[in-house]
């Protein structure tokens, strides 16, 4: 990847509100992949204590949209077009991982796919899958 290229993941990424609200951070970029963290912090929590799905589902969406993102020439954005989600287990721990992955690119449709881990001093333990299909549309003004 370029570093134009990485750059744009990062400076959509912090354009984000809700992810910031979260506390999330982008850990890591590469073609088809990318990696987002985000804390159990008390505002993202369910009543039982555990991480919301909500959560769950924010960081493993956008991890994956990212990775669509990679494999997308600079003048594009992405939207999600579905994606659905099966919750695994708790999200209990520390800190929750979504690692996004390209299935299958595309110029009009890409495949993704994301799993979340939650990690408690350093174990890790899968608590979410996710798949779904990524829309590729031009920058507004572009």
């Amino acid at each position: 990847m370029t570093p134009d290229a990485i750059t744009r993941i990062h400076r959509s990424f912090e354009a984000q509100s809700m992810m910031a609200t979260l506390g999330a951070e982008i850990t890591e970029v590469a073609e088809g992949h990318v990696r987002i963290t985000a804390p159990l912090l008390p505002g993202s929590l369910q009543q039982q204590g555990f991480g919301h799905a909500g959560l769950t589902f924010s960081i493993g969406d956008s991890a994956a949209g990212y990775a669509a993102l990679t494999m997308l020439p600079l003048d594009c954005e992405v939207v999600t077009a579905e994606i659905k989600i099966n919750l695994l287990a708790p999200a209990q721990g520390d800190l929750l991982i979504a690692t996004g992955r390209v299935v299958k690119p595309g110029k009009r449709l890409c495949v993704v796919t994301s799993q979340v881990h939650a990690i408690t001093n350093g174990d890790q333990k899968l608590i979410a899958v996710l798949q779904g299909t990524m829309v590729p549309v031009p920058l507004s003004g572009s």
